[in-house]
């Protein structure tokens, strides 16, 4: 059954820069690799952020600054979103090995450069087409251009991650 090209959902906007993935996940959890665990620990080294985990509802979207997910390796930092039911983050850009790791996992990652200048707030709910890059909040009347998706990241995306794709094509 494809995953859905279009995400509906309440934002938690993130506004910071350079967050990295030992604020997404801090390095004291490493040992957890359990998906079904990670969630709780999301944020829980960003201040300001750590009662994320409790507030944050299957299918609310993130949205978040420049340079996201910059810094070590580690899949936690990707994954954890996925425990808590976030089904898309988006970022003005995002590190390199984030992005990475986040599209071979089969998640939905979108960048909009500009983000940061709209007026949206956390708790406001837009529409995002997976495929054109457009993001709208209707009810503020914004429309963004965000980065759709290329094929491969579609492909991946749809597959469920990388190595789901891989055993799809192989």
């Amino acid at each position: 059954m494809p995953k859905p090209t279009q995400i509906k959902g309440k934002i938690w906007l993130v506004d910071h820069d350079n967050i990295d993935t030992d604020m997404i996940f801090h390095n004291k959890h490493l040992h957890i690799t359990k998906l079904e665990e990670m969630g709780p620990f999301t944020f829980g080294n960003l201040e300001g952020w750590t009662d994320f985990p409790k507030k944050v509802k299957t299918g609310d979207l993130v949205l978040a600054g420049e340079n996201f997910g910059s810094g070590s390796s580690r899949q936690q930092a990707v994954d954890c979103f996925t425990s808590l039911g976030v089904p898309l983050i988006i970022g003005e850009s995002f590190g390199a090995i984030y992005k990475r790791n986040a599209i071979n996992a089969g998640m939905a990652l979108m960048e909009c450069p500009g983000l940061k200048e709209s007026s949206l707030e956390s708790g406001d709910e837009i529409d995002v087409d997976l495929v054109t890059g457009e993001i709208k909040c209707s009810a503020k009347s914004i429309t963004l251009q965000g980065k759709p998706f290329s094929s491969v990241q579609m492909d991946i995306y749809q597959a469920g991650g990388l190595f789901e794709y891989g055993r799809s094509v192989g």
